[in-house]
């Protein structure tokens, strides 16, 4: 009888237990299809900002889930970038195209991307796979919380430290505050010690902090292996200027010009046998870029390369292209060959302009065409004169900055003021004829102290509908509101022009 009891018993949990399990397991399942469903909706994916251009959709089935992901660290270190493409803007950014091979595992991989400019834009990140389009960013991640002391301190907040003071005496406790070279501690008895002036902190250890800034990207690769993939950003911290070099003859009607494009690298990293691009022209941009400040001084590169750039037209623009691949050098200005041309047409030129300065100045100008062995655009920059004295030698005779000058169009550069011609401008009678009518007098005296005629340049501006009733001089009319004398003003004498202009307003 008890036999048959056992065994009814344990007939009846079998059955139990068979029933409980048909009513567990479905449902168990289905949690688990709900929580690895494939996702393939981009509005499921949470994207960096900037790089939503290159932010696709998987369309592979697949689980985009913790358990296929894989923690992979790209880094090279050393702070050197090699064999990329940069283009430098006149506003103290560039666009930095570089290509890296990364080893991917099918799925979710995590990258760090280190070697990078403190100055990065990381909103300005681009990333193509050009081999595979189904390769996604799914999440991108700008760690900037860089190894410092101030960063440090901050990180073992609540934790416990040891702080040796200038009598060398060492204090163990957790650290409260820290401001400057003052620190606040709870040591084990409970009491909390202000120590102003310490000499060291002891850490546990710092592996929390990155010695660079990095990039972390969440990356869906479809298939496994090495992948090439195409890094585009922007950054501050770079920046190129045009400089140019005038050496005129004696008599001032050739000079050699040479042009200089000084780029300044302080973007904190090292760009080794890169493709060096130049823009020249006013970009618009929504905020300017600040270039960050650092320590160490640039420091000029004295091995200048005499190698010309390529020009070429880039939307409204002019792009300058480096035959050469070429190092820029974290912290380094650097100046590289721009242009040369020898025996180029110049011409001296007196002006007297009332509105522009009360002495008259003294300009080289010439023709920017292939004629004159010119004829490219120029860059905006500074232009340093130089000219032969009795003896051969060069010397310095000024310098003037010049706005960016087409091809075709006349370049004007002021030297300084003539020390031997004094000028003055006299309103010497004025007549208001009715309400809107007036009549004025004007008289421009000219005094030369040279031994020799001086030929000079006078530029008077008018306004409003005008008409000149009457001149001592000729005149030619070089727009609607200009017009300008050319007299020869005698050696050691005086030359006085006179005109009557009536206005209407």
């Amino acid at each position: 009888m008890g036999v048959k009891k056992l065994f009814f018993w344990l007939t009846l949990g079998f059955f139990g237990g068979i029933l409980l399990f048909s009513n567990l397991v479905p449902q168990s399942m289905g949690v688990m299809a709900q929580e690895y469903e494939p996702v393939n909706n981009t509005t499921a994916i949470n994207t960096g900002a900037g790089i939503e251009s290159v932010i696709r959709s998987p369309r592979v089935a697949g689980n985009l889930t913790s358990d296929t992901s894989r923690n992979l660290t790209s880094e090279a270190g050393g702070g050197v970038v090699e064999n990329s493409e940069i283009t430098i803007y006149e506003q103290g950014i560039a666009l930095v195209k570089e290509r890296r091979e990364i080893e991917l595992q099918n799925g979710v991989n995590q990258v760090e991307y280190t070697d990078i400019p403190s100055g990065i834009d990381p909103t300005s990140v681009i990333i193509e796979d050009t081999e595979n389009e189904d390769t996604a960013i799914l999440e991108q991640n700008y760690e900037y919380d860089v190894l410092s002391s101030s960063n440090l301190l901050e990180k073992y907040l609540c934790r416990e430290v040891n702080v040796t003071d200038r009598n060398v005496e060492v204090y163990t406790g957790t650290l409260l505050s820290h401001s400057g070279n003052s620190i606040v501690l709870k040591t084990e008895a409970e009491q909390v010690v202000v120590i102003k002036d310490f000499s060291k902190v002891e850490l546990a250890d710092s592996s929390g902090l990155s010695i660079r800034p990095a990039l972390i990207w969440q990356i869906y690769s479809p298939v496994s292996g090495t992948r090439e993939l195409l890094i585009s950003y922007l950054t501050s911290g770079m920046n190129w200027k045009a400089a140019y070099v005038l050496m005129s003859n004696a008599e001032n009607t050739e000079a050699n010009i040479r042009g200089w494009a000084n780029i300044d690298n302080r973007a904190g990293m090292t760009f080794e046998n890169a493709v060096l691009k130049l823009v020249s022209g006013q970009i618009n941009r929504v905020s300017e870029a600040v270039t960050p400040v650092m320590e160490e001084k640039a420091v000029a590169d004295e091995r200048a390369t005499q190698t010309l750039f390529v020009q070429e037209p880039l939307f409204e623009y002019h792009l300058y292209t480096l035959e050469n691949p070429v190092t820029l050098e974290n912290n380094q200005a650097k100046q590289i060959s721009l242009l040369s041309a020898d025996s180029v047409p110049i011409e001296k030129k007196l002006i007297y302009d009332s509105s522009v300065s009360e002495k008259v100045l003294a300009y080289l100008t010439l023709q920017n065409t292939n004629e004159s062995g010119l004829g490219m655009p120029l860059p905006k920059g500074v232009v340093r004169v130089y000219s032969t004295d009795t003896s051969g030698g060069l010397q310095f005779l000024g310098e003037d900055r010049i706005k960016h000058t087409p091809e075709g169009e006349e370049l004007r550069v002021t030297v300084g003021s003539a020390f031997d011609l004094t000028a003055r401008r006299n309103e010497t009678d004025y007549q208001r004829i009715s309400d809107n009518v007036e009549r004025v007098i004007y008289q421009i005296e000219i005094n030369n102290s040279k031994s020799e005629d001086q030929s000079v340049a006078i530029v008077e501006h008018l306004y409003g509908e005008w008409e000149i009733l009457e001149s001592s001089d000729s005149y030619e009319e070089i727009d609607a509101f200009t017009i300008e004398f050319r007299v020869m003003v005698p050696a050691r004498g005086t030359k006085l022009v006179t005109y009557t202009v009536e206005r209407r307003f």
